[in-house]
């Protein structure tokens, strides 16, 4: 679809516009939700009760760990928009990038989530009795869980935390300077140009490095916060796929309707704190992958509304 979506319909780089942007994100949503069917229809192997039962279970961790992972790249887009400005990237090579960016991500996801199922099957403590209960204690878990606790609270709110940043000495930056001298001025969707008989990275390429370094620090709060979901390294991934693959239109609808938004950052702490406590208590108290979705969804559907109804000042202006 990767290849379709930049070798077939998008072959000459040119500015998205919203109606472009809105049908891109109607496929890939559809698809998602086709392939969460097909999670569904692969693990209802039988018409007995139980694998219904396992089947719905899976069907709803996929739902829930795509909605998750797609709430959370909404953070993760609002930082590729200031990158873009930081760095004045033309329009018409967003998609260029993003596309580019999109690829880096897939690859660090599968490395983050097989890597994390790996260690966690390995990290359970021997089972011991707390507060008269036999429970089995998993230490990544729990750090987890203190992590995305304390990563809630954090950002309660914190929408413009990135504005100030200069992101040309961030790492993803620092790393193309170390190699190649940069170019003063992008020369069309090229990475690399030729001034004076030397061959320079241009900007492009330092954008692109910047965007990929961005998503791995993004994937320290999604990863984690998915596992709370699912160990099924199925079920993690191609949410994960999914929920990524329709960024870059979600990217072009989100920086036309950033008003509709401007409330999500509150949603997502509530999220990553729900998340975190669901990890933290899980040796006693198992919540259902539905009521997950089903708060997810809520937190998610409340916030957008906020927004709507209560835009900011500036953003109303």
């Amino acid at each position: 679809m990767l290849l379709l979506d930049l070798g077939v319909f998008n072959k000459k780089s040119h500015e998205v516009s919203s109606k472009e942007a809105t049908i891109w994100s109607v496929v890939w949503i559809s698809l998602s939700m086709i392939f969460s069917g097909v999670v569904y229809w692969v693990y209802n192997s039988d018409l007995g009760a139980e694998s219904h039962a396992i089947a719905v279970e899976k069907f709803t961790q996929y739902q829930a760990a795509y909605w998750i992972e797609k709430a959370l790249s909404v953070d993760n887009l609002f930082v590729f928009i200031l990158v873009f400005g930081f760095f004045k990237v033309p329009k018409y090579l967003h998609h260029k990038v993003l596309f580019w960016g999109i690829i880096g991500a897939l690859i660090f996801r599968a490395i983050f989530i097989f890597a994390g199922v790996g260690l966690i099957n390995l990290t359970y403590l021997p089972e011991m009795e707390i507060f008269g209960e036999p429970v089995k204690i998993n230490v990544v878990m729990a750090l987890f869980g203190l992590f995305l606790v304390y990563a809630g609270i954090k950002s309660w709110g914190g929408g413009d935390k990135h504005e100030d940043e200069d992101y040309s000495n961030t790492p993803g930056a620092k790393l193309i300077k170390r190699f190649y001298k940069v170019a003063d001025k992008y020369d069309g969707d090229k990475f690399f140009t030729i001034q004076n008989g030397v061959k320079m990275a241009t900007p492009l390429l330092v954008v692109v490095s910047v965007i990929e370094f961005t998503d791995v620090l993004f994937a320290v709060d999604s990863i984690p916060a998915i596992f709370a979901i699912s160990k099924d390294p199925f079920i993690l991934y191609t949410s994960n796929i999914f929920a990524i693959l329709g960024l870059r239109s979600l990217y072009f609808l989100l920086a036309n309707f950033i008003h509709m938004f401007s409330k999500l950052p509150y949603g997502l702490a509530i999220i990553l704190t729900f998340i975190g406590f669901k990890m933290l208590i899980a040796p006693w108290v198992h919540i259902p992958s539905p009521v997950s979705l089903g708060i997810v969804a809520s937190v998610l559907i409340i916030s957008v509304l906020a927004s709507v109804i209560f835009p900011d000042k500036e953003q109303k202006n």
